[in-house]
C-alpha cells in the first residue's frame, strides 16, 4: 500500500473515504490520520472482512484516485 496517496491528501480525502466507506466515523478518522495500514484495520474491524479484502479495498480506492487525479491534470500542449 503507498501511504503518501492518502496521506497527502488527507483532509481533501475524508468526505469520499466517509462515502466509500460509510461505516467509518469521525473518531475513526481520527485515529486513522491517513495512515493507509490503519485504514485498512480500521475497515477490516467495521465490515468484517478479512485483512487481504481491506487492504485490497484501499490500494483499489488510491488506485481510483490516481486515475481520476491524471484525467484533472492539465495536458501539456
Amino acid at each position: 500500500m503507498n501511504n503518501d496517496t492518502i496521506s497527502g491528501q488527507w483532509k481533501q480525502l475524508g468526505g469520499q473515504i466517509k462515502k466509500q466507506w460509510g461505516k467509518l466515523t469521525d473518531n475513526d478518522m481520527k485515529v486513522i490520520e491517513g495512515n493507509a495500514e490503519m485504514l485498512a484495520g480500521r475497515l477490516q474491524e467495521r465490515y468484517g472482512i478479512a485483512r487481504d479484502e481491506a487492504e485490497r479495498q484501499v490500494r483499489d480506492f488510491e488506485r481510483e484516485l490516481s486515475l481520476s487525479r491524471q484525467d484533472t491534470d492539465p495536458k501539456p500542449h
